[in-house]
């Protein structure tokens, strides 16, 4: 676990809020130097607590509208087969998250489709060649919280 200090813990929540912030910008916001902000950036970038920015897009308004949490349980729990499966899933350009659980299934996947047509057509590709015990898609009706910076200071 890395070591990070006040300083450092403001200058992550600064660019999780606003990932385009100038250097300056984000210097001034931190109340730090732009070359004590530039050190900081770099060491925070080496230790890989930032690995990117990116920007926000409302992908509603490009069409994808239909955002479904996919449920899947299986019979197979091998590192070959997951390593399989997990190929599988990341080759399908509508998964923005896929992560493997506890409790009652096995894996949960968000899909972006553009509508219920799309997503059946990601639902058969999904299953194909693949011997999955159990898939469910849960259809997500209004996005109440959705990407929130977490409040670092707070935890």
């Amino acid at each position: 676990m890395a070591k990070v200090d006040s300083l450092d813990l403001r200058l992550l929540s600064l660019l999780q809020k606003d990932g385009g912030l100038s250097q300056r910008d984000l210097a001034d916001r931190a109340g730090l130097s732009q070359n004590a902000c530039w050190r900081r950036l770099k060491r925070l970038n080496a230790e890989g607590l930032i690995s990117g920015t990116r920007a926000e897009i409302n992908l509603v308004e490009l069409g994808y509208d239909l955002t479904v949490l996919v449920m899947i349980r299986t019979r197979h729990h091998s590192k070959e087969w997951a390593d399989s499966f997990y190929a599988h899933v990341e080759a399908q350009p509508e998964v923005c998250d896929f992560y493997r659980i506890g409790g009652d299934w096995d894996y949960m996947i968000r899909v972006v489709t553009r509508g219920v047509a799309h997503y059946d057509k990601f639902y058969q590709q999904l299953i194909t060649g693949f011997d999955l015990l159990s898939v469910t898609g849960l259809f997500v009706m209004e996005s109440k919280i959705q990407n929130r910076p977490l409040d670092l200071s707070a935890l």
